[in-house]
């Protein structure tokens, strides 16, 4: 897909031409009067509910063989070509949980490699690429990676330590070992979807589905299967009358779950499997975490924006407090119908040069100089608030000066008209000054990405000094991404700043009715396209708001905690209950509630930001290649950390949190059947917390 630029050139031409800057003395607002950089209203965090449980010292296990495991997952792959393989790196990557690879073709597979030197097991779940692990032979015949006798110690292991294993790509077969499946159907699925349903088994495997949530299988290979009579098994997957995932029990008592079915590393099926795969495996207890998140900026608020028609004609649009109040009724309407969605609330990055603060606090006062300063001062608490800056300026060149003004400017404005803004954060215009722009400010040409690098040294050092912690960058861009799922990047000329990457949308930043957003869409991704990936023919608005929200709906579905951006106009009421923002989010969002029964967490942005901020600590702990050890005599998970930080495990125990543990790092909360906690780690002192094991 083509990378979906937000905010081009020609947006900013446009508000240049529409907003005059007047800018005051640096530190000053435009009356003169002094700057604060503290939050100008109130905005405190949400109070913690739980903590985890944490222990003095570890109580003394029984020390039987079998007990200690670490809270790690081996990846048993037959090497090169195996697709199989970046199927679980991603799923487990996703999580944020540590895991190691064997490669079957070339590394040996002893009784060292799973079991420590004092009989600790290295590994909590064992995840195979196939069930055999078939390669082929020169002669073109296909024979195990594994010998029999490697076979032997892993299932000993399994059997010893008590670990659980799964396996995607399973052929109905009895070698190595019986799965309890026998041979059906086989072949292809392309890009007519099989519709897979979860057996009551299924459910409990799979909790964080509906329980008549139909699960699409597309381009995979996949083995319709049947289950042997008599054998200890239950189908976990269906389709029809055949089965595509089976719980079994060997005969010496060891779980397998297996998949009769290809996953690709992107599919949405391996979003939605992939997880509860690995929890299952890990019986609930491992580090690391996944959850699913919908936050929506939508940009420019007080401001106007270009407006392109159908016709290819422009003019301005800036929203009105009737439009406002829509969208809140809209947004209403949103969590009554889609109870997962009950937290989502728009987040609102806007400009305070022209909203007027002493703009009576109403929607329907027709004396009032501005309605929708008046709408917004009245709906302050129905929506969420962040800095964008007094007058939306290009930032890629801005002073020093200029650049604290703009900041701490719109901070005082939003004082003064009462809105709580986090001052930590910060979402520049169109992301500008991060190192992405067009050397020649008079080019129409797409930016370039000179890294982060290239970025405005001046407006980070004045973003710094207004209090600013976190900055807002785009995931169209490879200079913002980061290195590990929902981490953020400390910014390299100021490491004091953590960039929070957004998702960019294709609902056009000009488009305020469908037939303008059908035009802008078709001719950058209609049949006459100019993106790369155009499509042979143009869409009608149903399709252009279901491609959105399916794209949309793949980043939820991910456990993606990154908020997606819209901008003003895409609010405009264009029918009675209607806006383009609203028929891209109701999309989306039933997309998602057809599947999952968990529910959408919605964050504001600065709860947000500290998420991603724990959750780039968390990876740093990971790198550090220390284990947490499960006792499962006692429960108790043992971590040595090397550094200070923080950790996400799931499958503790919690308590109800006290007034004391408000100021504390550790918090806790339960997400469908899952226990997910965030601890802090300081250097070399040891943690200890109590399991809450799934069946």
């Amino acid at each position: 897909m083509t990378p979906k630029v937000i905010g081009p050139l020609l947006a900013a031409i446009a508000l240049a031409i529409t907003t005059i800057t007047v800018l005051s003395p640096p530190g000053t607002d435009r009356a003169g009067r002094a700057l604060q950089s503290a939050d100008p209203v109130p905005y405190p965090l949400p109070a913690k509910r739980f903590v985890p449980v944490r222990a003095a010292q570890a109580p003394v296990g029984s020390g039987r063989r079998g007990d200690l495991v670490a809270l790690r997952q081996l990846v048993v792959t037959t090497g090169e070509g195996d697709f199989g393989l970046e199927t679980w790196k991603s799923v487990l990557d996703t999580i944020g949980t540590p895991y190691d690879v064997l490669n079957a073709s070339t590394e040996l597979l002893t009784p060292d490699r799973l079991v420590r030197p004092d009989g600790t097991g290295r590994y909590n779940g064992v995840l195979l690429t196939s069930s055999a692990l078939l390669k082929a032979a020169p002669d073109g015949t296909y024979a195990s990676a594994l010998t029999p006798g490697q076979w032997e110690v892993l299932w000993d292991y399994e059997r010893t330590y008590g670990v659980r294993q799964v396996s995607l790509n399973t052929h109905p077969s009895t070698s190595p070992e019986d799965l309890c499946l026998r041979v059906g159907d086989e072949g292809p699925v392309g890009g007519t979807a099989v519709e897979m349903a979860l057996s009551a088994e299924g459910g409990a495997v799979f909790d964080h589905l509906r329980p008549d949530a139909r699960i699409p299988l597309l381009r995979s290979y996949v083995h319709r299967a049947r289950l042997a009579s008599g054998c200890a098994a239950e189908p976990v997957l269906t389709a029809g009358d055949a089965v595509l995932g089976v719980r079994s029990k060997a005969p010496d008592g060891r779980e397998r779950l297996a998949l009769t079915f290809s996953l690709g590393a992107n599919d949405t099926t391996a979003h939605l499997l992939g997880p509860s795969l690995v929890r299952w495996a890990a019986r609930g207890v491992l580090l690391g975490e996944q959850r699913h998140w919908f936050t929506v900026d939508v940009d420019d608020w007080f401001n106007s924006t270009a407006r392109k028609h159908p016709d290819g004609t422009t003019d301005m649009f800036r929203l009105s407090g009737s439009d406002a109040k829509a969208a809140s009724a809209q947004q209403r309407d949103l969590r009554a119908r889609h109870p997962v969605a009950a937290e989502f609330t728009l987040t609102l990055p806007f400009n305070g040069s022209r909203l007027k603060p002493d703009a009576p606090a109403s929607c329907d006062d027709p004396g009032t100089p501005d309605s929708l300063s008046s709408c917004s001062r009245e709906l302050v608490r129905e929506f969420r608030w962040v800095n964008h800056t007094a007058t939306h300026p290009q930032m890629n060149h801005l002073s020093y000066d200029v650049s604290r003004t703009e900041i701490s400017e719109n901070l005082a404005i939003a004082a003064a008209a009462g809105l709580p803004v986090p001052a930590s954060v910060l979402k520049t215009p169109e992301y500008s000054g991060l190192g992405v722009y067009t050397p020649d400010p008079g080019s129409l040409d797409p930016p370039t990405d000179f890294g982060l690098t290239g970025s405005n040294r001046a407006m980070l050092d004045a973003a710094h000094d207004a209090g600013v912690k976190y900055l807002q960058g785009n995931m169209s861009f490879a200079g913002h991404r980061p290195k590990c799922g929902n981490c953020g990047i400390y910014h390299p000329l100021r490491p004091e700043l953590l960039v929070v990457p957004d998702w960019p949308t294709a609902i056009d930043f000009e488009a305020t009715s469908p037939e303008e957003q059908t035009a802008l869409f078709n001719r950058q991704y209609g049949r006459n396209g100019k993106a790369a990936d155009h499509r042979d023919h143009d869409l009608t608005y149903e399709q252009v708001i279901d491609t959105e929200a399916e794209e949309a709906a793949r980043h939820l579905m991910s456990g993606s905690a990154y908020a997606h951006t819209l901008h003003q106009g895409n609010l405009r009421e264009y029918a009675p209950g209607r806006s383009l923002a609203f028929d891209w989010i109701n999309a989306t969002v039933a997309k998602y509630a057809a599947l999952h029964r968990v529910p959408l967490l919605g964050p504001d942005w600065l709860t947000l930001a500290r998420y991603v901020e724990a959750r780039t600590a968390h990876f740093a702990a990971l790198d550090a290649g220390r284990d947490a050890v499960w006792d499962r005599s006692t429960d108790a998970i043992t971590y040595v950390p090397s550094a200070a930080g923080s950790l996400f495990l799931t499958g503790v125990r919690q308590r109800e949190a006290s007034e004391a543990d408000q100021g504390g790092a550790d918090e806790s909360d339960t997400y469908g059947a899952a226990t997910v906690a965030k601890i802090g780690l300081a250097a070399n002192q040891t943690v200890v917390l109590t399991a809450s094991p799934r069946p």
